[in-house]
């Protein structure tokens, strides 16, 4: 199997969502963004699939070292096969990559967040450096459109941690701020047993509301001069809304199942996006 097409099942297999995204996006482009994406699942997939964490951290100092290698012009791994042809040409650069690996070091590390500037920070590196690196991808020309990038990745991953509550627990992580439980009188035991009650529907619609204003902050901060070539990011808020919306709409259920929008409603929002520029 090739690099390009490793990378390419790599990240169809995901069923993510930004894989609409991509569909729209001329040939360059799609394929340097699917093998950044494919690089940033090869890496969570370490956390998410190795159960041993002094495994996957020596797996984790692989990463950091094949990144050292394939910018020295040796990579090893397909994704970087893949990707190190088209960094030079869409301003990927190393400390990108590893920056996506210091996030993903955190979750082998930390399992609660005191407050939300604590959670912000890992937000950022999972989520805000992958839209600064999308950003340049899709074609930026103003620099204001890297805070854009930063807050929609904000908003992106708020809405991945409501979703994937019940999920996390599973796995003993508590995403929500430690501060904002407090808050609402919601306690960890409660969150880890899947307990539901209006203290935890008043915190997850606190936390809805936080992803919305993040969303609203995103489009207000994209320069119009950078509107059309960001559609691919603006095709993922409405995506990711529409989801958050479908979350407020069945009361915060998030603690025993995992919600999602079907492909044929992804790609429908995916299309609009595209055919009428805007959400």
């Amino acid at each position: 199997m090739n690099p390009q097409t490793y990378v390419e099942q790599k990240a169809a297999a995901s069923g993510s969502s930004f894989y609409y995204a991509f569909l729209f996006l001329p040939p360059d482009k799609r394929a340097a963004i699917t093998a950044f994406y494919a690089f940033c699942r090869e890496v969570d997939d370490v956390v998410d699939d190795i159960v041993d964490p002094s495994v996957a951290a020596t797996k984790l100092q692989w990463w950091r070292t094949e990144v050292a290698q394939a910018f020295a012009g040796k990579p090893n791994h397909p994704v970087m096969h893949a990707l190190m042809p088209l960094a030079e040409t869409f301003s990927i650069e190393s400390h990108h990559l590893l920056s996506v690996i210091d996030g993903c070091q955190m979750d082998l590390t930390q399992t609660r967040y005191l407050d939300y500037p604590g959670l912000q920070r890992y937000c950022h590196l999972v989520a805000g450096v992958v839209g600064e690196v999308a950003a340049r991808i899709f074609g930026q020309t103003q620099a204001g459109t890297t805070a854009y990038a930063h807050a929609l990745g904000q908003a992106l991953q708020v809405t991945n941690i409501l979703r994937d509550v019940g999920e996390d627990a599973r796995r003993g992580r508590i995403y929500l701020p430690m501060s904002d439980l407090q808050q609402f009188g919601v306690t960890a035991q409660e969150i880890l047993h899947g307990s539901y009650s209006d203290r935890f529907t008043t915190l997850m619609r606190f936390q809805a509301q936080r992803a919305q204003g993040l969303y609203d902050q995103a489009l207000a901060l994209l320069p119009a001069a950078d509107l059309r070539a960001q559609k691919p990011g603006l095709m993922m808020a409405s995506i990711y809304r529409a989801l958050l919306r479908e979350i407020e709409k069945e009361n915060f259920a998030v603690l025993h199942q995992r919600f999602s929008l079907t492909p044929l409603r992804k790609l429908w929002l995916a299309w609009k996006v595209q055919a009428l520029g805007r959400l």
